[in-house]
C-alpha cells in the first residue's frame, strides 16, 4: 500500500480477486511439483527473535525435522534479535539437525534491547561437556560475516520461483519492515514490495490480538514503528495468516515433560536450555502455531473469514471482515485440538 495510513488496503484492484479468495493451502501452489528445487513443498523463511522464549527453539527444531521429512525445505532463517549471541544459537540449532547450510541473517538496526524471558544466549552456543570441549559443533566462524536480515531475505526470494515462498514470522517484523523499504540491488532489480508480491504466497504471523486480551500484542508493541511500517507496506495481494497469543494459550510444554521427552541423551540444545536456565516461566507454545500452519496447512486450524487489519499507535489490532481481503487468524481450539498439537512438537523431541 503506498497510502501512509495503517490499512493493509485501501481500495482493492479487482483484478486479484480471485486469488484472494484461495486458501493459503499448501496444496494449491500455482508452480506446482514440477517446478525445479520445489517439488510441491512448501519453501519456509523463518523470521524469529531468537534468543530469549524457548518456542522459538522448538519452533526451529520443527523446520529442521519437517525438512528432514521431506514435508518442507528450510530457506534460511533471519534473526530478527540483535546480538551474535543470538546468530551463534540458531547456527547450534541448524547445525545440530543436520541443516548447517541454511544461511542466516541478522537484524542489526532493530530494536534496542528488548525484554529477555529466558536468558539461554550463553548457555546454548557455548554449552560444555565434561571435558572442557564444545558441546554443539558451530556452522559458521565469524558472525560478523552474516547478512543484514532484510538482505537475506532479498536474496533467498530472488532466487525462488513466483509465488512460492511462505514466511514464519515468530518475533519482531524489523527485517520484514526493512525488506519492504528496500531498493533493487544485485540480487533483483525489484524493489522489496515487488520481490514480496511477486515471491512470497503467503506470511504466517505470530501475532495481533483479536479477542479479549488485557494488553496489546508483545511483539508489535515492542517494535511499534518497524510494525507500522510493516502494516503500511505489505501487498495487499499476498496472504496473512494471524497466530494471536490467545492460540498457544493454553498450549504448554511444562520444563519437566520437556525433559522427560529427550531422556535418550542430555546433548541436545533444547534439552541443555531446560538443564541450565529457569524455562518454569510460564512459556506457552505460540511460536509453533504458525510453523504448523505454514507446514502442514488450514485444514489443521479454524480460521476467521477474510478481511483486512488495522495496527494502532498503541500495537492494538483491529480486524475489518471483508470478503476481498488478504488477512485471516487462527481462533484458539478446544482442549483435544490443544493436546494435538503439543503432541506434534513433542514427536519432534522424541526422535533420534
Amino acid at each position: 500500500m503506498k497510502e501512509k495510513i495503517l490499512y493493509w488496503m485501501m481500495g482493492v484492484v479487482m483484478i486479484y480477486g480471485a486469488s484472494m479468495l484461495t486458501a493459503c493451502s499448501n496444496d494449491d501452489n500455482e508452480d506446482g511439483p514440477d517446478t525445479p528445487g520445489y517439488q510441491g513443498m512448501p519453501l519456509v523463511i523463518l523470521d524469529t527473535d531468537m534468543g530469549s522464549s524457548t518456542d522459538d527453539l522448538f519452533s526451529l527444531e520443527m523446520l529442521c525435522r519437517y525438512d528432514e521429512q521431506g514435508r518442507c525445505r528450510l530457506l534460511g532463517v533471519v534473526v530478527d534479535r540483535e546480538g551474535e549471541d543470538c546468530a551463534a544459537c540458531a547456527d547450534v540449532m541448524d547445525t545440530y539437525f543436520g541443516h548447517g547450510d541454511v544461511p542466516i541473517g541478522l537484524v542489526r538496526n532493530g530494536v534496542k534491547e528488548p525484554k529477555v524471558w529466558i536468558d539461554y544466549r550463553d548457555v546454548l552456543p557455548n554449552a560444555k561437556n565434561t571435558d572442557g570441549t564444545r558441546m554443539f559443533k558451530h556452522s559458521i566462524n565469524d558472525y560478523s560475516t552474516l547478512l543484514d536480515g532484510w538482505q537475506l531475505y532479498r536474496k533467498l526470494l530472488a532466487a525462488q520461483p513466483d509465488k512460492s515462498v511462505s514466511i514464519c514470522s515468530i518475533g519482531f517484523l524489523t527485517c520484514l519492515a526493512q525488506l519492504l523499504e528496500s531498493k533493487g540491488d544485485t540480487y533483483s532489480p525489484l524493489t522489496g514490495v515487488e520481490l514480496v508480491r511477486q515471491k512470497v504466497k503467503c506470511i504466517y504471523v505470530m501475532g495481533g490480538v483479536f479477542g479479549e486480551a488485557v494488553e496489546p500484542d508483545y511483539n508489535f508493541s515492542q517494535a511499534i514503528e518497524f510494525s507500522k511500517k510493516f502494516f503500511e507496506l505489505w501487498p495487499e495481494d499476498v496472504d496473512v495468516i494471524f497466530s494471536p497469543a490467545e492460540v498457544g494459550d493454553n498450549i504448554e510444554y511444562k520444563p519437566e515433560q520437556v525433559i522427560a521427552d529427550i531422556d535418550w541423551t542430555d546433548v541436545h540444545p533444547i534439552k541443555q536450555v531446560y538443564m541450565k536456565c529457569n524455562c518454569n516461566t510460564g512459556q506457552k507454545m505460540w511460536d509453533p502455531m504458525a510453523v504448523i500452519n505454514a507446514v502442514e496447512g488450514d485444514g489443521l486450524f479454524r480460521l476467521s473469514d477474510r478481511g483486512f487489519v488495522t495496527l494502532t499507535e498503541t500495537a492494538l489490532t483491529i480486524f475489518h471482515p471483508d470478503a476481498t481481503g488478504c488477512c485471516r487468524y487462527q481462533f484458539p481450539g478446544d482442549a483435544a485440538w490443544n493436546s494435538k498439537m503439543l503432541d506434534k512438537i513433542r514427536e519432534m523431541n522424541k526422535i533420534h
